[in-house]
């Protein structure tokens, strides 16, 4: 049943995509303004209905209380492609996100055209500091335009159970714009495992932080705060990826 619905899933995932994502392109380039952002929820509002509907997975969302009415960066876990679409829905009504990523996706097919089209906040993995600086200065002018900024701190995918070095990118952003950071945990790796085609039906749960502000802040102390509370909900929302952790330590 799972190969059937993740088929059927990826096939209108690909159709959709097909369909909408040159309406982004044109809509960001021709008519700019907001018009991209708008196409981009669009393709994006399609994908989730074949996420719900296809595969049967849906959001339960705790804590959305604590994320800002104003701009901020939002520092979260990154399981899955899952949370890519769904962490765009819990920022205030009339407002859009953008995400820090590699420069590389911009060149894939369809979906990294859109990106590319919508400004997100490209960098060379490979440039060291001046990586850093391309996050500031382009984060800088999305956060004055009004839009919020997701960055996956361990930098890649990490299944269930696992974590990376927190990256120091998002926090460098923050200190030195002078804004609040929000943490997010989840769990969406238990039914969209990395890189597998088949997917799982069932509730993912989303956990949002409560916010803090980096003005004055050094970005070991952001990523110190962001992970430590993010690590800890992790074990409380997903308890059995941590039994033998637990067992070590007792």
């Amino acid at each position: 049943m799972n190969a059937l619905r993740s088929t059927v899933f990826m096939t209108w995932a690909i159709a959709w995509s097909v369909v909408t994502a040159p309406l982004v392109i044109v809509a960001a380039l021709a008519l700019r303004g907001l018009w991209g952002y708008r196409f981009g929820k669009l393709w994006r509002l399609g994908i989730q209905f074949g996420v719900e509907n296809f595969l049967g997975i849906r959001p339960r969302v705790i804590g959305l209380e604590n994320m800002p009415k104003e701009p901020c960066v939002i520092l979260a876990k990154h399981q899955s492609a899952w949370e890519t679409m769904t962490l765009q829905d819990l920022v205030p009504d009339g407002a859009y996100c953008v995400f820090v990523l590699k420069k590389e996706l911009l060149k894939v097919p369809f979906v990294g055209w859109g990106l590319a089209a919508m400004k997100m906040i490209s960098i060379d993995r490979t440039a060291g500091k001046d990586a850093l600086d391309q996050v500031v200065s382009q984060g800088r002018e999305r956060l004055s335009q009004g839009f919020y900024v997701i960055v996956f701190p361990e930098g890649t995918r990490v299944p269930p159970g696992q974590k990376k070095r927190y990256k120091p990118g998002g926090a460098y952003l923050a200190t030195h714009v002078g804004c609040k950071v929000v943490p997010i945990a989840h769990d969406a790796g238990e039914l969209w495992p990395r890189q597998a085609f088949l997917k799982k039906p069932g509730t993912v749960t989303v956990s949002i932080g409560p916010a803090f502000d980096a003005t004055g802040l050094s970005e070991a102390e952001v990523n110190r705060r962001a992970e430590g509370w993010i690590e800890d909900e992790m074990h409380r929302i997903s308890p059995h990826r941590y039994l033998n952790a637990h067992h070590n330590a007792t």
